[in-house]
């Protein structure tokens, strides 16, 4: 049975392998987000690959291998489901469920996890957006792009939020920036770093960065013909 450690560490490796597919996750990458030092990620991850949860290359990186992959998406879609059941059960705010989320993971059952879903009936989505693996571990592929990589004039649908941190979370609420909103980009200034976008319904408008610009998931309605890559 897996800790706790092992499974925070593996679910971390998973989101960084999320956010640039196909590509090895560097030690620092890691220990950056596991707030830990390089040396301590680098001991941990060789533990993990003894146990064949990872491929590990020093002075290249890891990757999750298919046993990983499959502790990975269990604890992702325990995550996803119980971020979803605090915001739509108990009346979490959509900004605060992670913490809490980031804590029951490791503590419920899988009985416990089957009756969530069974209760909310199956949802294919948390309050982010991010997809919630199957049981079996099946994960829907959604075509979508960063807001940041978009052209002035396209029209998109906002699919997914790739940040936890409650105050930008909190702000894209403010804003109406959520999953499901339509918004018009009506200027990339890339000198200046920055994207504004307009509400489709609300005609409000909002500028960004482009590093939160990057974090916010996008499907492009505008143009059909627009290379669009896959995210996980």
């Amino acid at each position: 049975m897996a800790t706790s450690t092992v499974e925070q560490y593996i679910k971390t490796i998973y989101q960084q392998e999320e956010r640039a597919p196909g590509s090895v996750v560097q030690m620092k990458q890691l220990s950056d987000a596991m707030a830990v030092t390089p040396g301590t990620a680098t001991a941990m991850v060789k533990h993990l690959a003894d146990r064949v949860l990872v491929s590990y290359v020093p002075r290249k990186g890891v990757v999750l291998t298919a046993k990983g992959r499959r502790l990975a998406l269990t604890m992702v879609r325990r995550h996803r489901l119980i971020e979803t059941f605090l915001e739509q059960v108990l009346g979490y705010d959509w900004a605060e469920v992670h913490e809490d989320a980031e804590r029951l993971e490791h503590a419920v059952t899988d009985k416990f996890i089957q009756r969530i879903d069974a209760y909310l009936g199956h949802p294919d989505a948390d309050p982010h957006g991010d997809p919630i693996p199957s049981e079996s571990g099946l994960i829907e592929r959604r075509s979508s792009i960063p807001l940041n990589h978009c052209d002035s004039g396209d029209s998109v649908r906002i699919a997914r939020l790739q940040n936890d941190d409650p105050a930008f979370l909190l702000m894209m609420k403010e804003h109406r920036l959520v999953p499901g909103e339509s918004f018009m980009v009506t200027d990339i200034n890339r000198t200046a770093g920055t994207v504004t976008v307009l509400h489709e319904e609300a005609f409000s408008s909002f500028t960004l960065g482009m590093e939160n610009g990057s974090r916010i998931l996008v499907e492009v309605r505008s143009l059909p013909d627009r290379t669009v890559t896959p995210s996980l």
